[in-house]
């Protein structure tokens, strides 16, 4: 009788549950388990549990062994099984270890709920904050987004400016493919990778006997465009001589290649980028004016990592998802600690140092999540210094006040009732903090 009200109540529930012995054959699967399955319990009874579920997990890591051997439950965590028409179904599964009287392990359970819904709604907003390849949710990213449709049906040149690590060609050839070229070739340069002949050859090109090694004529990057855009990486790199050559590129679309004196017309669109300042060298002397006008037509400026910090989730599930498939792997996630560490990280290498750590993580990771242990050494991480008692240890009672509320302003990007609904405070008296304070909107 008490077996019987123990199928009853299994079979009540929502979430498919089965059990098994020591040797991995199950002795129980409810109602949902077949729902969600497609395979009846009768066929799945006395059968290794692999056998029925196909999961991701079941040769590399499974979750119900592992608990059987360490004793620890697990909670959550995510993987695909397979159900009878061979469909991939995501779920979200929980294991424990089942004791007999005297307390001996004689087998495990397992809940598994389909969340597929859940899955589907969560790649419907993360195309809401995809465009083309690039992934952000930030503010500043957005407002960029809303402007490439624009710049690309221009045929303006664009400066992107941004650190190494940012994302700059991504942006570039969206304009490229967003724009009435993107039948045409994207042709990418590096010019900080190539001493100046070589770059002038490159991009020019020359005819035969130009110099020694010349044998025969080779057209330049400008010529194998043709009609399509050319992007120009590190141009802060080039040096005055080749300025002089391109800026002729830039205002009258025409060039001569290397040995030669016949003029040839690009029909090109230049896009450049540099994480250098330009005003900066062009004070110096080490780069023209001039040419910075040509190139700086319109300008897309890519802030850092850590200025785009509520990005950090969103790429790290980005970059898991990818290596999952590369690499042939279930890894669901990142442990709490983790996600705070790489919260509180400056990000020298921006976007490009992120993707490497997660990379460096999956080698390492034979567990679900990725834990500390998986991080490479040598990462700084920075504490977080919102919080007012970090911020009580440095300051006054009043300077804790306004540096917070300062803090809660800019995170609101200036709107006073964002700020005064995230301070608890009337706007009224927001308003009278901020004259007192100094501080503006």
């Amino acid at each position: 009788m008490e077996q019987k009200f123990i199928h009853t109540i299994l079979d009540s529930i929502t979430e498919g549950v089965f059990t098994v012995d020591r040797n991995w054959n199950i002795t129980s699967f409810n109602q949902a388990a077949e729902k969600i399955t497609g395979i009846s319990a009768r066929e799945a009874l006395g059968r290794k549990c692999s056998d029925i579920f196909h999961a991701s997990i079941c040769k590399t890591g499974c979750a119900l062994k592992k608990t059987i051997t360490t004793g620890k439950n697990l909670l959550d965590f995510r993987i695909t099984i397979r159900n009878r028409e061979d469909k991939s179904i995501p779920v979200s599964i929980s294991t424990a270890i089942l004791k007999n009287e005297h307390g001996k392990v004689v087998g495990g359970v397992e809940t598994f709920r389909d969340i597929s819904a859940i899955e589907s709604l969560k790649k419907e907003l993360a195309r809401q904050y995809t465009f083309k390849d690039i992934i952000s949710k930030n503010h500043k990213i957005q407002d960029i987004f809303k402007t490439l449709p624009d710049i690309a049906q221009s045929n303006s040149s664009v400066l992107i400016q941004g650190a190494s690590g940012t994302g700059k060609e991504l942006f570039a050839r969206a304009i490229h493919d967003l724009s009435p070229r993107k039948r045409k070739p994207f042709v990418i340069i590096n010019c900080g990778a190539l001493p100046d002949t070589l770059l002038e050859s490159e991009l020019f090109g020359y005819v035969k006997g130009a110099f020694t090694d010349a044998k025969t004529d080779k057209p330049g990057r400008f010529a194998l465009v043709k009609g399509g855009t050319i992007f120009l990486d590190e141009i802060g790199d080039i040096s005055p001589s080749v300025q002089v050559k391109l800026l002729r590129v830039l205002h009258q679309k025409q060039y001569e290649p290397l040995g030669s004196n016949k003029t040839v017309t690009a029909d090109v669109r230049v896009i450049t980028a540099t994480n250098r300042d330009l005003v900066e060298l062009i004070r110096e002397g080490t780069f023209r004016e001039d040419i910075y006008y040509r190139i700086n037509v319109i300008r897309i400026d890519l802030p850092l990592l850590r200025e785009r910090s509520d990005d950090i989730p969103l790429l790290i599930e980005h970059f898991i998802n990818k290596f999952n498939f590369l690499m042939d792997n279930q890894i669901s996630g990142v442990s709490d600690e983790v996600m705070e560490k790489l919260m509180n990280y400056d990000y020298p290498g921006n976007v490009r140092e992120l993707e490497n750590i997660i990379e460096h993580a999956f080698v390492l990771c034979k567990d679900p999540l990725i834990g500390l242990r998986h991080l490479p050494g040598g990462l700084h991480y920075r504490e977080p210094e919102d919080s007012a008692l970090a911020l009580l240890h440095h300051n006054t009672l009043e300077e804790t006040e306004r540096l917070l509320i300062k803090k809660i302003l800019e995170k609101n990007y200036g709107h006073r009732d964002r700020t005064a609904k995230e301070l608890g405070v009337h706007k009224t008296t927001l308003w009278r903090k901020l004259k007192k304070y100094g501080l503006k909107p």
